[in-house]
């Protein structure tokens, strides 16, 4: 059963990231890594093509209260998300969960981010939002996101 969710005045913290709502000043952030061919394809959508798809898919993450924008602290800029997605798997009817998706910005890969936000992320759903389960699948070719 998916958990009800709702991030709208949660703010979680890293030692390196901020975990945070979206705002629409972070529209150029968003485009900025999702635009960059392959980052989106490795998470299942196509790169985005235009400011103006970046912005649509920014009101969609405000309005759903499901996905954090991550804040790199030392620049103050959004490099990534993670959302807690419906949860899609029938053998899990009976738990109380969710799914986790994210991606990050190509030139911040392999330096642990992703792993850093998600340990958070799964603290604050399992310590808080009192979950059962929280599923993670990455593509098969997708290594990085496997180690995450």
């Amino acid at each position: 059963m998916n958990a009800e969710i709702n991030i709208q005045g949660v703010v979680l913290e890293t030692e390196r990231l901020i975990l945070r709502e979206w705002k629409l000043s972070d529209a150029k952030d968003l485009y900025e890594y999702a635009s960059v061919p392959g980052v989106g394809e490795k998470a299942g959508w196509s790169h985005h093509e235009s400011l103006s798809e970046s912005k649509a898919i920014l009101k969609r993450f405000m309005e759903g209260k499901k996905t954090f924008a991550l804040e790199l602290k030392s620049t103050q800029k959004v490099i990534g998300s993670l959302g807690i997605e419906s949860l899609r798997h029938d053998e899990f009817d009976q738990l109380y969960g969710r799914e986790l998706g994210y991606v990050l910005s190509k030139e911040h890969w392999n330096q642990g981010l992703m792993s850093e936000a998600v340990a958070k992320v799964i603290d604050w759903c399992f310590h808080d939002l009192k979950l059962d389960i929280l599923v993670c699948c990455n593509y098969l070719d997708n290594e990085a996101s496997a180690r995450v």
